[in-house]
């Protein structure tokens, strides 16, 4: 447990120190999101926060690795893919497809080292199964980055959930990465929490939901059955798949494709609604902890309790989705 309180407390303060330094640099390199009319912000703010969480996280599990599984290798080097090209996109802008193919590089990489689904089917379906999870989080993530402080603490919280389940599993791997998740995120709402004075740019959000969806990958539940805990790491970031869920649909139904930038996603939703940005965020903060609480029971839940519990929090989410596309 130490050990864990280490790996946070340094990937925080690495973060939290760097971004000043960041923040300088990105102005000078040109790393600027312009305001525009579908964005939130109305005057230019430098992006490359995601370096900085980057650095924070790796950095802290670099000096951990002597003490982890081997594997740690092969996440770093996935991560570090998946945050190199979300950069080069921040600073040129790149096709849909080529991010797509940075992602899929990564997940050769964590195949290599035998980072995958384990379910008792074809080993392909396994691997098709794996590579949808980890491009549908990490971009679930990135679509959720479109309001001050929203992405990096949505990670934050999911990160906080799966941090406490692998304490308790005893999982060192999952422990560490989940700890230094949780320090750069908090390290960087520093700077990030409305009015924010740097953006994670894609660099952050893809790394942030990789790496959540390689946390989903590696908890394990001894004490229950994959029948069961299989839903755990799907209820711990059910709010970027319900606002994923909600805007891919949404724009479908207007003959819009889902990857057209637009401000139809919860959190815009919920400010047409009434909210203040700072409320809006807050709020969804507070259901993306009633997801991780949802997830804490179905660990212990048998499986006629836990499909239940999913089929009500499927319900209840499709009535949302509903509700909030109602008036778009």
């Amino acid at each position: 447990m130490l050990a864990v309180l280490v790996v946070f407390a340094i990937a925080l303060g690495i973060t939290a120190v760097s971004i000043p330094g960041i923040r300088r640099l990105a102005i000078s390199l040109g790393f600027v999101d312009a305001p525009a009319q579908r964005k939130m912000h109305s005057t230019p703010i430098p992006l490359m926060g995601g370096v900085a969480i980057y650095l924070g996280a790796i950095l802290a599990l670099a000096l951990f690795s002597n003490r982890i599984a081997q594997s740690i290798t092969g996440v770093l080097l996935a991560l570090s893919i998946v945050a190199l090209i979300g950069l080069i996109d921040d600073r040129v802008g790149l096709p849909a497809w080529a991010k797509l193919g940075g992602q899929f590089i990564s997940f050769l990489v964590l195949l290599y080292y035998g980072i995958h689904v384990q379910l008792p089917i074809p080993p392909l379906a396994n691997y098709a199964i794996t590579f949808l999870w980890l491009a549908g989080i990490s971009n679930a993530i990135n679509f959720l980055d479109n309001m001050d402080g929203l992405s990096a603490g949505v990670s934050a919280v999911a990160a906080s959930f799966m941090l406490l389940l692998a304490v308790f599993n005893e999982q060192i791997l999952v422990s560490a990465l989940a700890a230094a998740l949780l320090g750069s995120c908090l390290g960087f709402l520093r700077y990030n929490f409305k009015p924010a004075q740097i953006f994670m740019g894609d660099a952050g959000s893809l790394f942030l939901g990789y790496s959540l969806a390689i946390l989903g990958l590696q908890l394990r539940f001894p004490d229950n059955v994959t029948a069961v805990t299989w839903m755990v790491p799907v209820l711990i970031l059910g709010l970027p798949i319900f606002d994923t869920t909600l805007v891919t649909f949404s724009r479908l139904r207007r003959g819009v494709s889902p990857n057209t930038p637009g401000k139809d996603h919860t959190s815009h939703r919920l400010v047409a609604r009434g909210f203040s940005q700072r409320e809006a965020v807050l709020f969804l903060y507070l259901i993306g902890g009633v997801f991780g609480l949802i997830a804490l029971f179905v660990t212990q839940a048998n499986a006629l309790e836990a499909y239940l519990i999913a089929g009500t929090v499927t319900a209840v989410a499709l009535y949302a989705i509903w509700r909030l596309d109602k008036r778009s």
